[in-house]
């Protein structure tokens, strides 16, 4: 492997499991205080998001790992997708890549 790619494979970048998100009306969000409970369109048995720069990358389902909460991949892109959502160059709107399958349910930009 060349030295290069190497250390870029070593770059540290976010990661987010994202559980739902809804929109409020800004008084909802004024008037949020501790106790308060929000509910999100998500099923509690939903699989999550899994996030890289602004982008979904996977879904998995959340579990346990000790006293910490973890993330089981159920699936993820090809390397192609994961590359695309760390900045990689992308395909010019309107061109299809060669082969490529449709995305499940959910996954999309």
């Amino acid at each position: 492997m060349p030295a290069e790619l190497s250390s870029i494979l070593k770059i540290e970048v976010p990661l987010i499991v994202q559980i739902a998100s809804r929109d409020m009306p800004v008084a909802d969000v004024m008037s949020l205080a501790p106790g308060a409970i929000i509910e999100l369109p998500k099923l509690a048995d939903e699989e999550l998001e899994i996030i890289v720069s602004n982008k979904q990358i996977g879904v998995g389902r959340a579990v346990k790992v000790g006293e910490n909460f973890g993330i089981r991949v159920t699936y993820v892109g090809d390397v192609r997708e994961r590359i695309e959502a760390l900045g990689g160059a992308s395909d010019s709107a309107g061109e299809a890549s060669a082969g490529a399958e449709p995305e499940p349910a959910g996954l999309g930009t």
